[in-house]
């Protein structure tokens, strides 16, 4: 194998999910059946990905922002009363996707593990919802996936939000989600029935 074959197969390893043989698979898809002008245009979207899309200084999703804050933070028709706070973006895509929800959004950069590992963005939660008291926040809905970490940082973040109990409702998303899946992959009725059957937390 060629040393420049390798090197982007190897590249395409880093991916989540990505083993060596689909990684190849991808390396010669690219020599096989694109074109050059394909392969210029995509190496331009990689190369311009950190430029045109930054981090919301909201909510902390990625997104082709504006004066830092993304479309759903800057959009006024949103119910500032919700405040949804999922693992990573790709679950507001899967949220947004249902067609159910028009609230705001708060990323918690991931999941805590039983072992200890992992971070969440505990502080600038805390900050976000100090904010969002004062624009009539009144629930917290935990959407957070059906897995053993997922319901680990649900019970994290009972114990960060308890001082906020009187003042709001805390609630989790309904369990019309399978057991073990995460948000992302739902499809649009689960997560609607999910988000409509939502509990006290």
């Amino acid at each position: 194998m060629s040393d420049s074959i390798g090197r982007l197969a190897r590249a395409f390893e880093r991916f989540p999910g990505i083993g060596p043989r689909q990684a190849k698979r991808f390396v010669y898809h690219l020599l096989l059946a694109t074109s050059p002008a394909d392969r210029a245009e995509l190496a331009e979207l990689i190369g311009g990905l950190g430029h045109d899309v930054q981090q919301c200084g909201a909510c902390y999703r990625f997104d082709s922002t504006e004066g830092g804050v993304c479309r759903s933070c800057s959009d006024r028709s949103r119910d500032d009363s919700l405040l949804m706070l999922v693992e990573k973006d790709q679950d507001i895509a899967a949220i947004e996707r249902a067609n159910s929800y028009r609230g705001r959004y708060f990323v918690l950069g991931g999941v805590l593990t039983l072992s200890g590992k992992g971070a969440i963005r505990e502080r600038e939660l805390l900050r976000t919802i100090e904010a969002r008291l004062e624009r009539g926040l009144n629930e917290i809905i935990l959407a957070l996936s059906a897995t053993s970490e997922g319901e680990h940082t649900a019970d994290h973040l009972r114990e960060i939000l308890a001082p906020y109990r009187s003042r709001v409702r805390l609630t989790i998303l309904g369990r019309g989600l399978a057991t073990g899946s995460e948000l992302e992959y739902a499809d649009a009725a689960t997560l609607s029935s999910a988000f409509a059957n939502r509990k006290e937390s």
